[in-house]
């Protein structure tokens, strides 16, 4: 399949084509252009405990999803689209898992894992987000493991379903503005809810 002759044409103008029936290939061409994006964003929802190859398939179908239900004179680009329907395809999947706990603290080293933000290029680690103010330096620091036990516990008891899908979310390097498009909420309500987050957990750290 030769798609060499696809990329003089934008994004945008490919997707009509598809919509008008123009040419089957060109689906494949997107698919295989953003095939890294899906990697990437499956390598930041690796953190929440579900299996890579799992997000992998998960967000090709959000992607596909995508390809048919852009709208050129309503969505932003398509790129930005792609992202937020493949991020939503991922957390979906997540979601509807099996999973005997949720929150971030799965396994205790993610409390302190670095992650990059993919929006902004720091590192940051979940006490750094929860404790936005403080000095304090994780690597220097070891938690001791009831202290880390009382903090999940906290999350499963103290938070809502809104403010544990916003910490899931936020420790995947995901900032408010696009936490607040995954989950369909406007964003002063997920930045409320993140203010919450870190009243609630405060007391633990």
């Amino acid at each position: 399949m030769d798609t060499r002759r696809y990329k003089d044409e934008s994004d945008e103008q490919l997707i009509v084509r598809i919509h008008d029936g123009d040419e089957p290939d060109i689906v494949d061409y997107i698919m295989n252009k953003y095939k890294n994006l899906v990697r990437k964003k499956a390598g930041s929802m690796y953190i929440l405990g579900a299996d890579r190859d799992d997000l992998i398939q998960e967000g090709m179908i959000g992607l596909f999803k995508a390809i048919r239900d852009y709208d050129i004179g309503r969505d932003a680009n398509f790129l930005t689209f792609a992202d937020l329907c493949v991020s939503r395809q991922m957390y979906s999947a997540i979601q509807a898992s099996a999973r005997k706990k949720h929150g971030p603290l799965n396994s205790y080293i993610s409390f302190y894992a670095r992650r990059e933000d993919s929006e902004t290029d720091a590192e940051y680690s979940l006490e750094d987000i929860l404790e936005s103010n403080s000095s304090f330096i994780p690597e220097e620091h070891v938690m001791e493991q009831e202290n880390l036990k009382a903090l999940e516990e906290a999350i499963d008891k103290e938070l809502s379903p809104l403010e544990r899908q916003v910490l899931d979310l936020y420790v995947t390097g995901m900032s408010v503005k696009r936490i607040s498009a995954v989950l369909g909420r406007d964003e002063k309500s997920t930045d409320n809810a993140m203010q919450r987050i870190r009243h609630k957990l405060k007391k633990y750290l």
